[in-house]
């Protein structure tokens, strides 16, 4: 059995030393067994859970669902130990050496004016950083793992810094439409492949219209669909008031629910 001090709190250092302990000679088996691709999944979902708690405006679940995250950068980085590539604190000094880069009006003798300039820096920065000598090298670089709306919009935004952009929603408003059209034409004719690369393209102007709204698209997904729900809590229920199941609902029912008319 393995002894671990007790410590009226116990700091990052504490949670680096269990790792260590966890994953070493009389452990967990179940820790040391596992790789990067094995937990990656777990990682995401412990981000996700970071930003259930940042939308609940809860300081006790932040700080729970935080920690969650910490341990598994801690878990990450011991397993690179082992291997002899880098540790925790190689992590740590990358992070702190790219913000003295990415803050010379801090750190050096830049001047900016305001936020703007600041961030414009930052990207000018991190272009240089990461070599990047093309737009379509920044796009790229945006993470493929992320959610394909928020990939959509980080590129979308790099086009528009280019100067590939539409001249307000309205025009992307309009273009939305034309991709709707040829959606509507492919679905119609039967052409599954064609539908499915236009339905592709849909998703991607409408991406585009919420980025020229000033509208995260994500969030707007995610509180259509909270709509949703709760429409069909309230058909579900007015079914059940006439001893009815969602799926006896008559052919025009679906239809209210989807717009939010009250079903009689």
């Amino acid at each position: 059995m393995l002894s671990f001090e007790n410590a009226e709190k116990y700091g990052v250092d504490g949670l680096r030393r269990i790792v260590t302990l966890l994953r070493g000679e009389g452990g967990c088996q179940w820790d040391k067994e596992q790789t990067h691709e094995s937990i990656r999944r777990n990682f995401i979902e412990e981000a996700y859970e970071v930003a259930e708690a940042i939308d609940e405006k809860s300081p006790e679940h932040l700080r729970e669902e935080l920690g969650d995250v910490l341990l598994q950068v801690i878990f990450h980085s011991s397993i690179e130990e082992d291997a002899g590539r880098f540790d925790l604190d190689d992590v740590a000094d990358g992070s702190v050496r790219k913000l003295l880069y990415r803050h010379p009006h801090v750190f050096g003798d830049a001047e900016v004016s305001g936020t703007d300039e600041i961030l414009a820096n930052w990207d000018e920065l991190k272009k240089r950083e990461k070599s990047h000598e093309t737009v379509t090298d920044s796009m790229n670089a945006v993470a493929r793992s992320l959610p394909a709306l928020w990939r959509a919009e980080k590129v979308r935004k790099k086009a528009a810094k280019a100067g590939f952009d539409f001249k307000d929603a309205r025009a992307a408003i309009a273009h939305l439409r034309d991709k709707l059209d040829k959606l509507e034409r492919a679905a119609a004719a039967g052409e599954t492949d064609t539908a499915e690369r236009e339905l592709g393209d849909v998703l991607f102007s409408a991406v585009n219209v919420a980025r020229k709204l000033g509208q995260d698209p994500e969030a707007a997904l995610g509180a259509a669909t909270d709509r949703f729900i709760a429409r069909f809590d309230a058909a579900e229920a007015a079914a059940s008031e006439k001893n009815l199941l969602p799926q006896d609902l008559t052919a025009e029912q679906p239809d209210k629910l989807y717009s939010g008319t009250k079903l009689h």
